[in-house]
C-alpha cells in the first residue's frame, strides 16, 4: 500500500516553534515533504533569506520529521502539487489573508483534482520568521553575509533594483523603504556608493578630489545603518599598484563590488557634454586593472564590474563591445555600460550583441539621462541591475534650498512645517 505523503511549503530561513509544529502535525498525515522556497520564490514577496538555498536544504533534511525536500521555485505550489499529488497540504491559517490568500485557493483547486485535504492548524502565536529576523537586524550582520548578497540578488530576481545613498540617513530611507503593488514586493535591494555624491556632499568637484580612505571612512556610517549590499563607485580605481589596497578594504568592510570605468588621467564627470579633455584607457591597459582587482579578491561573491565610456566619448559601438569582451574574458564579472542619450536605443543595441557573444556577463544600466525607461525594458533586453546614481542627494538638494528659501522670505518657519518631516518622526527614525 502506498504511503500517504503530506506537502509543506516553506521558506525555512530562520526555524522556529511555528515551523516545527507543522512539521511535526503534518508528519502524522504521512511522509513529510518539504517544498523549499527557492530565493527567486521568496524574493517574490519578501526579501531574500539571509541563508542560500543549499544551507537551508541541509537543515531540512536532517529535521526527523522531513522525509524528503525539494525545490519550490514560485510562491504558488500548484507546480509540485501537480508533479507528486500529495494527499494532504499543511499550512497554517495566517495565510488566509494578505499576499498568499490567492495561493491557497490555487491550492484548494489543485487538491480537489485527486482528492487531496488542505490542514491548516491554528497560527503559533508571538512567534514569525519577522519578528525574529527584526531583531537579528538590530545586532547587524557579518561582512560576507552582506558581501554575498549581492549575487544571490543578480541569480534569484529578474532585475536588481539599487539606489545612491550618500548618508547614514539617506541609507536608513532605503533599508526601510518597500510596498506591495498588486501582490508584488516592492524595494530597493542595494545601495551606491557614488564618487557624484560623495564629492558633492562635500561641495569638492567630481574628479577624484576626495580619496578613497574619506570616503571608506563615510561609508562606514551607511554600513552601521543598512544591511543591504553595497556596490562601489571607484572611478577609475586610481594607480594600478595601490588597486588591491582598496579591494581587500571593501571586502573586509563587506562591500558586494566595485566599478572601475575604462578612463584615466584627472576625471571628468561622464554626464557633462564636452568630453574633449576626457581620456579611455587602452583596452590592454584597463584589462590589467581588471586582473589585478580580480587577483586581489579574496572571495567569489565580490563582484568586479567593468564600466564601459565608450558610448560617452562617442566612439562605436563596435569599440564599446569589443572592450566588453576584452574585459569580460580578463576577469571582470559584470558589464556597467555607459551612456548620456536621452533614449536606451543605443544601449540596448549593445545588449543585443554583447548577449551573443560567449564572453557574455550580467550588463547593468545607469539610466540617469534616459530616465523615461521603465525597469521591465532594461529586464527585457537582458540587464540584471539598475542603478539609480544620484536621485537622493538631488532630491535633498532641492528640498533645503525651497525650505531655506522660505524661511528666508517669511522671516519664520511657520510656511514650511506642512512640506517638512515633524521634529517626533525625525526623532523616532533613530532607534536608541
Amino acid at each position: 500500500m502506498k504511503k500517504k505523503t503530506a506537502y509543506v511549503g516553506i521558506a525555512g530561513d530562520i526555524l522556529h516553534e511555528g515551523h516545527i509544529n507543522i512539521l511535526k502535525i503534518a508528519s502524522k498525515y504521512g511522509e513529510v515533504i518539504v517544498g523549499l522556497l527557492t530565493d527567486s520564490a521568496i524574493a517574490s514577496y519578501k526579501r531574500i533569506p539571509f541563508l542560500n538555498y543549499k544551507n537551508r536544504e541541509l537543515v531540512l533534511k536532517n529535521l526527523r520529521f522531513v522525509h524528503k525536500v525539494i525545490p519550490q521555485n514560485t510562491l504558488d505550489y500548484s507546480e509540485n502539487l501537480i508533479k507528486i499529488k500529495p494527499d494532504f497540504v499543511v499550512h497554517g491559517k495566517d495565510w488566509k489573508t494578505g499576499v498568499q490568500k490567492k495561493i491557497r485557493e490555487k491550492v484548494i483547486r489543485a487538491l480537489k483534482d485527486w482528492g487531496g485535504k488542505l490542514i491548516e492548524p491554528d497560527y503559533t502565536k508571538n512567534i514569525s520568521s519577522t519578528i525574529i529576523r527584526n531583531n537579528i537586524l538590530k545586532l547587524g550582520i557579518t561582512s560576507e553575509q552582506r558581501k554575498s548578497k549581492l549575487v544571490r540578488l543578480i541569480n534569484s530576481k529578474s532585475i536588481t533594483r539599487i539606489i545612491e545613498a550618500h548618508s547614514a540617513l539617506s541609507a536608513l530611507i532605503v533599508e526601510n523603504l518597500n510596498y506591495y503593488q498588486k501582490n508584488k514586493f516592492l524595494e530597493f535591494d542595494g545601495i551606491w556608493s557614488s564618487s557624484l555624491t560623495d564629492s558633492t556632499l562635500r561641495a569638492k568637484p567630481d574628479n577624484q578630489s576626495v580619496d578613497y580612505s574619506t570616503r571608506l571612512s563615510a561609508l562606514g556610517d551607511i554600513l552601521e545603518t543598512s544591511l543591504k549590499p553595497i556596490i562601489f563607485d571607484a572611478d577609475n580605481g586610481g594607480r594600478l599598484e595601490h588597486l588591491p589596497y582598496l579591494v581587500r578594504s571593501l571586502e573586509r568592510a563587506g562591500v558586494s563590488a566595485i566599478v572601475i570605468e575604462d578612463k584615466k588621467g584627472l576625471k571628468i564627470n561622464s554626464l557633462f557634454s564636452n568630453q574633449k579633455t576626457s581620456q579611455q584607457d587602452t583596452a590592454a591597459d584597463f584589462c590589467k586593472k581588471i586582473r589585478k582587482a580580480s587577483e586581489s579578491k579574496i572571495s567569489n561573491d565580490f563582484l568586479i564590474v567593468a564600466r564601459i565610456e565608450s558610448l560617452i566619448l562617442g566612439k562605436s559601438m563596435k569599440d564599446a563591445l569589443n572592450r566588453a569582451e576584452k574585459y569580460s574574458a580578463a576577469g571582470a564579472d559584470a558589464i556597467l555600460i555607459h551612456s548620456k542619450e536621452q533614449t536606451p536605443k543605443e544601449i540596448f543595441r549593445f545588449a543585443k550583441l554583447f548577449n551573443k557573444s560567449k564572453f557574455y556577463k550580467p550588463m547593468i544600466a545607469i539610466p540617469s539621462t534616459y530616465s523615461k525607461t521603465y525597469e521591465k525594458e532594461l529586464e527585457k533586453n537582458g540587464f540584471k541591475v539598475v542603478i539609480y546614481a544620484n536621485h537622493l542627494l538631488r532630491a535633498s538638494y532641492k528640498a533645503m534650498h525651497e525650505v531655506a528659501k522660505k524661511i528666508l522670505v517669511n522671516q519664520r518657519a511657520f510656511e514650511v512645517e506642512k512640506n517638512i518631516t515633524s521634529i517626533n518622526d525625525i526623532i523616532s527614525l533613530i532607534k536608541s
